[in-house]
C-alpha cells in the first residue's frame, strides 16, 4: 500500500479539499444520501402530516442510534493508538472531545419526543416497533467489528451528515415549530437545532480524519471498503424513513442486512 500522508489545506466543507479518491467516493454515494435527506418523511413531519402511530415509529425507533451513538464513537476509540499516526492521533482527540457531547443529545431526543406526544417511557422502556432495528444493528456491526476509518465513515460522516442535513430541514419549518406550545418549544426543538447547525461541520470533520486515516493514495480495496460501509449507512437510513410512513404491524422482524464481517467469510 502507498499510504502518502494527507493534510488538507483547502476549507473543511469543501470536497475538492480532499484527495480524489475521496471526492469520487462521496460522489459515489450522492445517490443512496439523497434517498434519506429527500425521502417523503421529512415534508411529511414538516406539514403534520404523520399520524401519532408514525410519529411514535420515528421517535421510539430511532431511539437505539440516538442512545448508541456515544458506544459508537467508544469502540472508535478503542482502535486509536496514541502517536500510531497523525490520523489516530487526529481521531483519539476529536472522539474524545465528542463522545460527551453525543451522551446530552440523548436527553435532547427524549425531549423532543415528548413535545411531540410520545411518552419518555415509551423510548425507556417499551418495545422497538417492528422493522426498525437495521440502523442500529449495523452502527453497532461497523463501529465494533470494521477498520476505524471504516466506522468513523459509516457512523460520523454518512449517519451525522444526513442526520444534520434532514434535521435543518425540519428545525427550519416555521409550521411545524409553531406545532409546540411556547414555553416548551426551545427545549422541544434544542435536538434539532443542535444538528441542524452542530453537524454542518462535524462530518467533515470525519471526512477529514478518515482521510487522514488512509491517505492519499489507499488501496482500491481500502476505498471500496469504506464506500460500502458508508452506502450501507444510507440505505439503512433510507428503510427506517421508509418504515415509518408504513402502517405495519408486523411480529417478527428478520435483519435486511448483512454484516460485512460475515459476507467475507
Amino acid at each position: 500500500m502507498m499510504n502518502l500522508h494527507f493534510e488538507r489545506s483547502g476549507p473543511l466543507t469543501e470536497l475538492s479539499s480532499y484527495p480524489q479518491w475521496a471526492q469520487d467516493m462521496v460522489d459515489a454515494c450522492d445517490a443512496a444520501k439523497r434517498e434519506v435527506v429527500d425521502h417523503d418523511i421529512w415534508p411529511a413531519m414538516c406539514s403534520l402530516a404523520m399520524t401519532p402511530e408514525q410519529t411514535s415509529t420515528f421517535m421510539v425507533g430511532l431511539w437505539p442510534v440516538i442512545e448508541g451513538f456515544p458506544g459508537y464513537m467508544a469502540r472508535s476509540l478503542l482502535k486509536t493508538r496514541y502517536g500510531r499516526s497523525a490520523g489516530d492521533d487526529m481521531a483519539r482527540r476529536w472522539l474524545v472531545r465528542n463522545i460527551r457531547v453525543e451522551q446530552n443529545h440523548a436527553e435532547y431526543w427524549l425531549q423532543w419526543a415528548e413535545g411531540a406526544g410520545v411518552p419518555r417511557e415509551a423510548l425507556l422502556q417499551g418495545p422497538l416497533p417492528a422493522g426498525t432495528q437495521d440502523l442500529a444493528g449495523w452502527c453497532t456491526d461497523v463501529s465494533a467489528n470494521e477498520t476505524l476509518e471504516a466506522g468513523m465513515a459509516a457512523t460520523n460522516y454518512a449517519v451525522e451528515g444526513a442526520t444534520g442535513e434532514w434535521a435543518r430541514r425540519v428545525y427550519e419549518s416555521e409550521q411545524y415549530a409553531a406545532s409546540f406550545p411556547e414555553e416548551s418549544r426551545k427545549a422541544s426543538l434544542r435536538w434539532l437545532q443542535l444538528h441542524a447547525a452542530y453537524d454542518d461541520e462535524h462530518p467533515w470533520q470525519a471526512l477529514e480524519i478518515v482521510c487522514s486515516l488512509l491517505g492519499k493514495s489507499p488501496s482500491a480495496l481500502e476505498v471500496a471498503h469504506v464506500k460500502e460501509c458508508i452506502r450501507r449507512s444510507y440505505v439503512c437510513m433510507g428503510m427506517f424513513a421508509d418504515r415509518c410512513v408504513q402502517d405495519m404491524h408486523a411480529t417478527r422482524y428478520e435483519p435486511q442486512y448483512a454484516p460485512l464481517a460475515a459476507a467475507r467469510a
